[in-house]
């Protein structure tokens, strides 16, 4: 039937059919959850749909979220302050791993530490087993050199590249002026003077680096984006102070590697994981990097992707005298719940963990700290609970962490203490 002799009835049909695929459905009820910590004694409460999460470093920015443009973050590294003497010339080549793959990828660069412009000259992509065959130049609004204001970011025009899950891949910046770093990333990374972000050659980085510079996070479209993901804003447990540097043992590592390898995935469950830990980070002090309630925008709710966001903060608060009231921690932690659970996305929470044998875990924290945990595990305080105290303690001495999973310190776990923290967790419950 040609254009001219359709009948009036058939395009009223089709006008129908797409006003029906355009509409936009919205949750709006709670559903019945489950407990986390499978196996442990854990809430089960009051869950959400998976909803959109938007907003950057200075605002709204362009991530939509899962079930929206389609962007998931692969990777992240929450910013922590400006680098002390950054601003010469030169090329840092970030080291970062990631959790899930695609066919397309962006970066964001962030000078949100940065007190004047970012000279951003020139940044390349490329993965680390073949980096002369897949390096790749980004460009953002189609120019390899912008820059980028204080307080601002710059997200990269989208590349069609084939980023593996579970690999090293190599982001390259070459720049000048402050910078916004995570100084502790756990892994090695390579800087040099001037321009050598262009050398496939990783022989000509001279100089090795244990922090994250420039960069906060790696974003990819592909098959598994729908699935989403899920951000753990978090302390040096998260970033996992205590486990083996550059062996990928941090807690959030094994669950991701749990994620990509079920057999059958729970509806729902987040492919990948995005680590926002800081170490010394407190949920209402900024001792180190912002708190967590002026950072859960940004780290948490603003990720590509985001369906469901895990709190693993308060203990820091305690060790360093910042908050000692119960109630002000607990309130701290409804309010975060409450944020996440008003843009569509799930909050689940941590129990503080053992820090017996610490001279800073006196009588008082530790009192403290078993009231903040008894009301997270009675309910009302997080949608679901990851019973870390319960995982990590010593059976006989339930004020410290087992020996096997003591890294040391008596407050960091070891790298066996991070798997079993990371087997614990249901999937389902994501």
């Amino acid at each position: 039937m040609s254009t001219r002799t359709r009948p009036a009835w058939l395009a009223a049909v089709r006008v129908l059919v797409v006003a029906v695929l355009c509409a936009v459905v919205v949750p709006s009820g709670a559903a019945a959850g489950v407990g986390v910590a499978r196996g442990l004694d854990s809430l089960a409460s009051a869950g959400v749909g998976p909803g959109v999460g938007q907003g950057s470093e200075t605002g709204p920015g362009p991530d939509t979220g899962a079930g929206g443009d389609g962007w998931v973050g692969t990777w992240y590294s929450a910013p922590v302050e400006a680098e002390p003497g950054g601003g010469a010339a030169r090329t840092v080549r970030n080291v970062v791993r990631t959790t899930m793959g695609g066919s397309r990828a962006r970066i964001t660069v962030s000078n949100l530490f940065g007190a004047a412009p970012l000279d951003l000259r020139h940044a390349t992509l490329a993965t680390a087993a073949a980096p002369a065959r897949t390096m790749r130049t980004l460009t953002f609004h189609g120019r390899a050199r912008i820059s980028v204001p204080p307080g601002g970011q710059a997200v990269s025009d989208p590349l069609t590249f084939e980023v593996p899950a579970a690999a090293d891949l190599y982001i390259s910046v070459y720049a000048a002026g402050p910078v916004t770093w995570h100084p502790q990333a756990l892994g090695t990374s390579y800087e040099v003077p001037g321009e050598t972000d262009r050398a496939a050659d990783p022989g000509a980085f001279a100089g090795t680096t244990g922090a994250w510079r420039y960069v906060t996070a790696l974003d990819v479209q592909g098959p598994e984006s729908a699935r989403g993901s899920v951000v753990v804003l978090g302390d040096s447990i998260t970033e996992g102070v205590g486990s083996t540097p550059g062996a990928d043992r941090r807690w959030t590592d094994v669950l991701a590697e749990r994620l990509r390898n079920l057999r059958q995935r729970p509806a729902g469950a987040p492919r990948a994981v995005l680590n926002a830990g800081i170490g010394g980070n407190g949920l209402l002090t900024g001792r180190s990097g912002p708190s967590g309630p002026d950072r859960f925008q940004r780290d948490a709710l603003g990720r590509a992707g985001v369906r469901t966001v895990i709190v693993e903060l308060g203990i820091n608060d305690l060790l360093s005298g910042g908050e000692r009231n119960a109630d002000a921690l607990l309130a701290g932690m409804r309010d975060l719940m409450r944020r996440g659970h008003a843009r569509g996305v799930r909050v689940l929470g941590t129990t503080l963990t053992p820090c017996g044998g610490l001279r800073a875990c006196t009588a008082q924290v530790e009192a403290v700290r078993e009231t903040v945990n008894a009301a997270i595990r009675g309910g009302g305080v997080y949608e679901g609970v990851i019973d870390m105290d319960r995982i990590l303690r010593a059976p006989d001495s339930p004020r410290e962490l087992s020996p096997p999973y003591d890294s040391g310190d008596h407050l960091h776990p070891s790298d066996a203490g991070y798997r079993a923290v990371g087997a614990a967790i249901d999937p389902g419950a994501l």
